[in-house]
């Protein structure tokens, strides 16, 4: 394989025509196959996966029987996967979620935080109100791990260490899928106080294609898939559906993950990790096969300095020029894709424009 060298992929800001900032970007455009189809900077950049890496540890707490044993429905599994905005449907959900699992509050190891939903923050300080674990954006996630827990039969008070059974099972998971691409994944540790992986751009969109092949595998037969492996891809689609279905409880109202799964209604999904990381799953289609695809399609995008606007800016820069869904569905996206820069009286002061250029891997 061969990896193009040119000048930077950037994003700009600038303000009345001044360049203020070049955002560098990294992307890999990958299918279910593992290959690399197209690139944007450094495909193979190491990155920690942070929130993208939901739709894995969510398979991994499947796969202990967890999910079935404490009765969680399709939409309890997109929360599993969600950084959400704590609003009053996500952190009702979470505490259902806990009931199920005959568990409280305390037993999180998330601890609450500021909202990511401007609106949810205003209404909390009017209310004087202090947000709770269950109220963490990473809430529903953490309610899995407890019920993965149990479901192993091991203790619950520190599911949140590496040593615990429910971090080796997560661990085992990721390692099987990442081999032989990569085989020592290395592990931080993330803002809610997980383990998290990091993994090569490549390897992290590959994951998004497998997921969303998965769907569309699901009743197939391979010559060389196994039960096990057959249980795995009805996990995965179990995954991609529960996003697909519920983008609302993934993210939230105004987030860009909700809306541009549902602009793409069910045949998409995507997935925001902190600082700058972004997961896509794509459901084949004659558009995923002209681009060379087998099977699903997955895109990896990093900015190299976090920038969480920015990064979404970029993801719609790819979208449009791999020409994934129709000019209506990308266009209901725009606001992310050239967002307006304003002061703080509403006067247009800048814009975004993007020197990206997604290139074939040769």
């Amino acid at each position: 394989m061969t990896i193009k060298t040119k000048s930077l992929d950037v994003v700009i800001t600038d303000r009345g025509g001044i360049v203020e900032n070049r955002h560098l970007v990294h992307a890999a455009v990958v299918d279910s196959t593992g290959r690399l189809l197209f690139s944007v900077g450094d495909p193979t950049r190491m990155t920690l996966s942070r929130s993208a890496a939901k739709p894995i540890q969510a398979l991994a707490i499947l796969e202990t029987g967890g999910c079935d044993q404490f009765n969680f429905d399709e939409a309890d599994l997109a929360l599993m996967c969600a950084s959400h905005n704590s609003e009053e449907r996500h952190v009702s959900r979470a505490r259902e979620m806990l009931t199920k699992v005959n568990a409280n509050e305390a037993n999180l190891r998330c601890g609450g935080h500021t909202a990511l939903s401007d609106i949810v923050n205003r209404a909390w300080i009017k209310s004087d109100y202090v947000p709770t674990a269950a109220c963490s954006n990473c809430s529903g996630k953490h309610v899995g791990m407890l019920a993965g827990a149990k479901a192993l039969g091991a203790t619950t008070e520190d599911y949140h260490m590496p040593n615990h059974p429910i971090q080796k099972q997560v661990r085992h998971v990721f390692e099987e899928l990442c081999y032989p691409d990569e085989k020592d994944v290395p592990w931080g540790l993330d803002g809610c106080n997980l383990p998290a992986p990091a993994t090569s751009l490549r390897l992290l969109g590959k994951l998004y294609a497998m997921i969303s092949a998965s769907p569309d595998n699901v009743d197939k037969r391979f010559p060389n898939q196994n039960m096990t492996d057959q249980l795995r891809t009805r996990s995965l689609s179990r995954i991609f559906h529960a996003m697909a279905r519920y983008p609302e409880l993934v993210a939230g109202e105004g987030r860009f993950c909700t809306e541009l799964m549902r602009a793409f209604q069910g045949n998409l999904i995507g997935k925001l990790g902190a600082d700058g990381c972004y997961g896509i799953g794509i459901r084949e289609s004659e558009q995923t096969r002209k681009l060379g695809a087998d099977g699903g399609l997955g895109i990896s995008v990093k900015i190299e300095d976090g920038n969480i606007n920015i990064l979404y800016a970029a993801v719609t820069e790819i979208l449009e020029q791999l020409q994934i869904g129709t000019p209506k569905v990308r266009q209901a996206l725009e606001h992310f894709h050239h967002p307006k820069i304003c002061n703080t009286v509403g006067v247009v002061t800048g814009c975004v424009s993007h020197s990206i250029a997604v290139c074939p891997a040769l």
